[in-house]
């Protein structure tokens, strides 16, 4: 035969809303945490990460055009010659 005791019936009672109430309290901070964090990024005119890559690829793709740019420059042209332009120098 099981008697129960009252005063440890309360005791779990009081726990469980402990837990539940911790639980709870935990989530609002992992909320207000949050939001504070948002509010941060937003305050810090931060960019966004799809933002940061397509910028990425944009300068890469600039990078590797005046690359070319520069090998055009300095390799001669079929058909132009140097032959007939005097050397500049240095005393005009």
């Amino acid at each position: 035969m099981q008697t129960r005791n009252p005063i440890l019936d309360e005791f779990a009672k009081l726990t469980t809303g402990a837990m539940g109430l911790a639980q709870a309290a935990g989530e609002e901070a992992k909320t207000a945490f949050r939001a504070q964090a948002d509010r941060f990024a937003a305050e810090m005119d931060l960019v966004r990460r799809d933002e940061f890559d397509v910028l990425k690829a944009e300068i890469a793709a600039l990078r590797a055009e005046v690359e070319a740019l520069k090998t055009a420059a300095k390799t001669p042209r079929k058909g132009t010659s140097t032959a007939g332009v005097p050397p500049k120098d240095a005393a005009g």
